[in-house]
């Protein structure tokens, strides 16, 4: 493929992209497929000679589309949002043309420094403390991570390089093998300080927590994963208070924010904690600024801040924040449809834009009621356990749900409902 040809698919790509999301709602949103539907439709090996590009495009439909899970139908209400926009995906495609590695300054200054600010950005929409801002002389900063779990993951191994090295200065002969076999990590069954927990969005007491952490010299992590983006919100900042006392701090923009995937952003005090415990200093690396400091990489990443840039450029804080605010209000819709339903009880408090609910009786007719739903394919959810009931988590994903979708939804479930509940045994 050419230069020539490239312009010509990438045209005929972008239109494919367009009808796709443009008329997503009229696939059935859950693939009806069996595991290992996809190897009989596809040659064992790969081609000795080269396809045509045009057989490849046919086989999106014949062999790709009839097991995807349409995250981005607007009757999809399982898990959480994914982000999708039209920036982000443009973004995307500049990323992957440019195709850069920034695993340092040196290696493109462009890639390391757009990150550090874009996350600077995002740090002052979350109205995040000064301690968190890298700016030009700041010793926080925010870095860009695959996932919520990758940040975990990174702000245990910088907690435990700080804790070491606390360790060592009071006493310098101690063997490290040593002190590492002793350190203990503290979590709840969400594993760390959480805001807005994955079952059911419950939240964390951050301010009751991080004093503790403080007095006891233990790092604090905040994993705000799916809850964090609506803190761009004014009258939700409000349930990040606390934050002054957490050593890191991580949400995915990917999920929320109209960024596409991969996207977890994470900030830190400071960066020097995050920078000591990944420091790798082979000679290949070494570059003449690399004693500037400001900028710092856990990840050897594309250029994913150019999504940020985009998507913040193009919607405006204000733009995302109506997008939050759409996606909050259609689920308070749902939480009236709801509870307006004598049948039905709602399971925990509906913050943002999670709605957990449940028919009122056993986890038995709870489960058959969501394996109607789901074996209907034309809405999707799962579900999660809270204190030992079977709940039905009704999420808002998509970026193009409207009231009507919320209403579709709504009485296909009570329909099922009556059915399900005709069938017990009077």
């Amino acid at each position: 493929m050419d230069t020539t040809e490239f312009r010509r698919r990438g045209k005929e790509m972008v239109d494919l992209i367009a009808d796709y999301l443009e008329n997503i709602e009229q696939r059935t949103v859950y693939p009806d497929v069996e595991p290992g539907y996809l190897r009989s439709l596809i040659p064992e090996e790969a081609p000795e000679e080269p396809d045509t590009y045009e057989d490849v495009v046919k086989d999106i439909e014949r062999v790709i589309m009839p097991g995807v899970t349409h995250w981005h139908s607007p009757y999809f209400y399982a898990y959480f949002p994914t982000a999708n926009s039209f920036p982000a995906m443009l973004a995307d495609m500049l990323s992957g043309a440019i195709g850069c590695i920034g695993f340092s300054w040196a290696a493109s200054p462009a890639c390391t420094e757009l990150e550090t600010v874009m996350m600077d950005w995002l740090g002052k929409m979350l109205k995040l403390p000064e301690d968190f801002i890298a700016g030009t002389h700041g010793q926080g900063g925010g870095v860009i991570q695959g996932t919520a779990s990758e940040a975990t993951l990174v702000a245990l191994l910088a907690a435990r390089c700080r804790a070491v090295r606390m360790i060592l200065a009071s006493d310098p002969q101690r063997p490290e093998t040593g002190i590492t076999s002793k350190l203990v990590a503290y979590s709840s069954d969400q594993f760390c300080a959480t805001l807005g927990t994955t079952p059911s969005c419950a939240f964390d007491h951050i301010t009751e927590l991080g004093p503790i952490c403080n007095a006891e010299k233990i790092w604090m992590h905040i994993d705000a994963a799916y809850a964090g983006s609506s803190f761009i919100c004014p009258e939700f900042r409000p349930l990040l208070n606390g934050i002054e006392f957490a050593d890191s701090f991580n949400f995915n923009a990917h999920k929320w924010l109209l960024v596409n995937f991969d996207c977890s952003t994470m900030w830190v005090k400071k960066r020097s904690d995050l920078i000591g415990a990944f420091e790798m200093d082979p000679l290949y690396l070494k570059h003449d600024h690399q004693e500037s400091g400001r900028y710092f990489c856990t990840d050897n990443s594309l250029f994913r801040s150019l999504k940020m840039w985009f998507v913040f450029r193009i919607y405006g804080l204000k733009g995302l924040q109506d997008y939050i605010r759409k996606h909050v209000e259609l689920a308070k819709e749902f939480e009236s449809l709801v509870r307006a339903d004598q049948r039905f009880e709602i399971s925990a408090d509906v913050v943002l834009g999670l709605v957990c609910f449940r028919l009122k009786g056993s986890n038995e007719v709870n489960e058959t009621l969501l394996k109607r739903i789901n074996n209907g394919r034309k809405i999707h959810l799962v579900p999660c356990l809270l204190s030992g009931q079977f709940v039905l988590r009704f999420a808002l994903c998509a970026r193009t749900t409207e009231s009507r979708h919320i209403r579709e939804a709504w009485q296909l479930i009570t329909q099922l409902a009556e059915e399900v509940m005709q069938e017990l045994p009077h």
